[in-house]
């Protein structure tokens, strides 16, 4: 579960103010503490997660999940894949009605 994919970004998505830690705006330096509660907002979903221990050196993307809880309602996740419904269906202005074999590619992608 892990937040980025490298530490760079996660320094990035710091310093342009989209990680709280307990309701306040994170630098990229600062240390975390078991019990904190760590909100970032990537895109359109906004992930809520709680520290559950930090381990005394840096472990692999895999074991990062014991370490911590997610507490994102699963409603972030469902508007975020709902946008990009909308998105793809979404049509050109004035591009007109949609042909048949529009309305049959669409059929398609919804089923």
């Amino acid at each position: 579960m892990r937040l980025f994919k490298t530490r760079s970004l996660a320094a990035d998505a710091c310093r342009s103010g989209s990680v709280e830690v307990n309701d306040l705006v994170a630098k990229p330096a600062r240390e975390l503490h078991a019990g904190e509660r760590v909100v970032v907002k990537q895109g359109l979903i906004t992930r809520t997660l709680s520290v559950v221990a930090v381990p005394r050196s840096r472990v692999g993307a895999k074991l990062v999940p014991t370490f911590c809880t997610d507490l994102t309602p699963p409603s972030e996740f469902e508007n975020a894949r709902a946008h990009h419904v909308q998105q793809l269906l979404a049509r050109e202005k004035g591009s007109g009605r949609p042909t048949k074999r529009d309305r049959r590619l669409l059929d398609s992608l919804l089923e």
